[in-house]
């Protein structure tokens, strides 16, 4: 863990002096050269010369304010940063994953991309140029959810991957705690659905990422990466077809429109998770100016209140 620990003390936005610093320190040596759009790939063909049929993913910007270096520790069984914007495990963890997998010679595509956090504007850009290898590929895989459950089925209200295949890559880990989760917003792999079957996004253990209060579970991340490496993929079922679009109901992302016909609210859903998650005293205070009570708001949301209104209750009595 001493690689992730000096990597997450780097802070590298988009574009920044830091971001290809730390790309030319840690991604250069393993991958070589990045292509013309920033990203870093690097091919371990399969031991009879064939080509893999996986692909694995991260991103090397993060969304620190400003890039240079930040103080992390250690404290139990988490790494966090200490008086710092966020941790940017999101999307270290999945770099260092990546290059675990690659130290053991794991067959399959890796790809580092550039600028996720803008956008996405490596995977874009890459999947646009239409570079042979994809043809080749059966599931791509980004390494840049939070939590330890989620094998990722749908980004943007559109399906990705199938149930299927997050039940198999869960019986290839031997990880029954990963499960099929229909809740993703937007990573690198989604740039892939509309050719590749199955594009998900695996928890890898951090929690409120983009905040302040970021940190990473390291016992969970030394399972997964031990899994990952010993993982049978001839277990792996391949289901979707990238060419049906299928959509779930879009108000999640804040309109009812299933037409899918701009990532605004999409956007607008990742800001206003961000805001909740990296500011809850000033929006509860916010609110209660408002005479907004925690029973209207929870009644609005559709939260059971139950529990809040307990504590209300006893607050009454006592």
């Amino acid at each position: 863990m001493e690689q992730l620990k000096q990597m997450l003390q780097w802070k590298r936005p988009g574009r920044d002096i830091a971001t290809e610093v730390f790309a030319n320190t840690y991604l250069l040596p393993v991958f070589g050269e990045p292509d013309v759009f920033g990203n870093y790939i690097l091919t371990i063909n399969n031991k009879d010369g064939s080509h893999p049929n996986l692909c694995f993913t991260a991103h090397y910007d993060t969304v620190h304010a400003a890039g240079g270096f930040q103080e992390v520790k250690i404290e139990g069984d988490t790494i966090k940063a200490v008086d710092s914007d966020c941790l940017g495990a999101d999307c270290t963890t999945g770099i260092w994953l990546c290059l675990e997998m690659i130290k053991a010679c794991i067959p399959a595509v890796y790809v580092i991309h550039a600028e996720e956090e803008s956008g996405c504007i490596g995977s874009t850009e890459l999947v646009a140029s239409e570079p042979v290898w994809i043809s080749c590929v059966d599931a791509v895989i980004s390494f840049d959810r939070f939590g330890t459950t989620s094998v990722i089925t749908h980004q943007c209200g559109q399906r990705t991957a199938s149930n299927a295949f997050a039940k198999s890559f869960a019986d290839a880990l031997d990880m029954p705690q990963l499960i099929a989760d229909d809740g993703g917003i937007y990573t690198d792999s989604n740039e892939y659905a509309g050719v590749v079957s199955e594009c998900t996004n695996i928890s890898v253990g951090y929690y409120h990422q983009h905040t302040s209060k970021e940190y990473q579970d390291l016992p969970f991340l030394e399972s997964l990466r031990d899994s990952l490496i010993k993982a049978d993929w001839s277990k792996l079922v391949f289901k979707r077809d990238p060419k049906v679009v299928e959509l779930e109901d879009y108000s999640y992302f804040g309109s009812n429109d299933k037409s899918y016909g701009s990532s605004y609210s999409m956007w607008e859903y990742e800001d206003l998770l961000d805001l909740v998650m990296s500011a809850p005293e000033e929006l509860a205070q916010y609110l209660n100016k408002q005479g907004i009570t925690a029973a209207e708001l929870a009644e609005e949301a559709g939260i059971d209140s139950s529990s809040y209104l307990s504590r209300y209750l006893e607050r009454e009595v006592l």
